[in-house]
């Protein structure tokens, strides 16, 4: 089919698109591209979620109930786990995980497993575009070799193939996925014309760039300025603090100026899918080049050090109560990586358990967004564990409280009547004033 006639098609909106992984990336994208007239089969490997989008259940809170039930009503979405039926749509776009392995290399299973899957259904003039964070040449060189061996056609003459990077900020109300420019990378102008005029039905702004590699650096790039502005506030944090000083009203007065200067706030880790991953993506690939990235290999330490530091204002506040960490009931507040959702993907609460774990104290949570810990590749120990309920009888019977995710629905006045310790990871209790030197702690 010729690229006019596929453009045609997408024009009068009869352009399938397929969506492979319907989490926290796809989900929204499927709903993007439905609520803009176009026609979406979604593809999962996980059977609940294929069943909660045919009864409209929400699995992610934040997106909403509403979304969900418009979605399992349309004749214009589907979902499925049958991957045969890529060959019925006529791009396939794939959200899937890109994590690290043990090592803090890539792991691209996911991606692999995928492509292999795509190739063997591929179909000429199809569009193949992937949207997970990768290192720079993720699609010519892994991608590209797998589906054209398997499916025997040739990228750039049979099928078309190109990179966008997805930009999700879960939970942000300010900018869904229609309001955040996409970068786009395509292999070939037609490929870059065709998925342009794709997304063009459903996204604001398109923002093309001149080649898949560069797509894949803007995205790693974005990351990496985040975990480095990050890093350093954190630093500034432990230094300031040595000094008795207050990070955050530093910070806060800092903002004021109207140039030069890009509020950054500290915390007690990274946390997402994105930002504690991507910056390795590119220290991994750089060193095939023989190009070192110590900057971005330096703020890593810094924010992965950060739940370590946490630990030792834990046992401070707590020697100040003239008690030892060991047996001491720790509740920590908030597991979701963010304020007020449900993703606890690579929360650094995990591993402030795991550091208060082992040194023998008793760790409990809370969180309203999530009440049981599901099964994770990295913590399965704490799988099962459920939040405590919120009331003064549960919050009085713990040691220390630490306020890890500072969600906008918890009451902090309650809070700050019923804990005589509180390690406040997030400045939330900046309202109050400590009854005592030994009320509240800034960590």
């Amino acid at each position: 089919m010729a690229l006019e006639q596929l453009i045609h098609k997408i024009e009068k909106k009869e352009y399938q698109i397929g969506i492979v992984g319907l989490g926290y990336v796809g989900l929204p994208l499927m709903w993007t591209f439905h609520n803009n007239g176009m026609p979406v089969i979604g593809f999962d490997i996980d059977e609940s979620k294929i069943d909660n989008l045919e009864k409209g259940v929400p699995y992610i809170k934040h997106l909403g109930s509403e979304m969900m039930k418009e979605l399992s009503n349309s004749d214009r979405c589907s979902a499925t786990s049958d991957f045969s039926k890529l060959r019925e749509v006529d791009s396939i776009l794939m959200c899937v995980p890109t994590p690290l392995d043990y090592h803090r290399e890539p792991d691209m299973s996911f991606v692999v497993e995928t492509t292999k899957t795509v190739a063997k259904y591929l179909q000429k003039d199809q569009l193949v575009i992937l949207e997970s964070t990768t290192w720079p040449g993720t699609t010519e060189e892994l991608m590209i070799p797998i589906l054209e061996e398997i499916s025997g056609l040739s990228a750039g003459k049979d099928f078309y193939i190109a990179y966008s990077p997805e930009r999700e900020d879960p939970g942000n109300k300010n900018f869904d996925t229609a309001k955040i420019p996409k970068v786009v990378g395509a292999f070939g102008n037609e490929a870059l014309e065709l998925a342009l005029a794709m997304y063009n039905t459903s996204i604001n702004e398109t923002v093309p760039v001149s080649d898949c590699k560069t797509a894949e650096a803007v995205k790693l790039t974005e990351n990496i300025f985040r975990s480095v502005n990050i890093a350093l506030v954190n630093e500034l944090k432990i230094i300031y603090d040595s000094m008795d000083i207050n990070v955050h009203e530093v910070i806060d007065a800092a903002a004021t100026k109207p140039f030069g200067f890009m509020k950054f706030t500290p915390g007690p880790g990274l946390g997402g899918h994105c930002i504690p991953i991507d910056p390795f993506y590119l220290t991994w690939k750089a060193r095939e080049f023989e190009r070192n990235t110590r900057f971005i290999e330096l703020a890593g330490e810094i924010n992965t050090e950060m739940p370590r530091y946490i630990l030792e204002k834990i046992i401070l506040a707590l020697n100040e109560h003239e008690k030892s960490v060991k047996n001491s009931k720790i509740l920590v507040i908030g597991l979701a990586y963010k304020p007020d959702i449900d993703d606890m993907r690579e929360s650094p609460t995990f591993k402030i358990f795991d550091h208060l774990k082992n040194v023998g104290a008793k760790v409990s949570f809370y969180d309203p967004f999530i009440p049981k810990i599901l099964p994770t590749r990295e913590h399965k120990e704490w799988t099962g564990l459920e939040s405590i309920k919120w009331s003064k009888e549960s919050i009085e019977d713990f040691d220390a409280v630490v306020i890890s995710t500072n969600h906008s629905g918890i009451d902090y006045s309650e809070l700050y009547n019923w804990s005589d310790c509180i390690i406040d990871t997030r400045n939330s209790m900046k309202e109050f004033e400590p009854k005592n030197d030994r009320h509240i702690f800034k960590a």
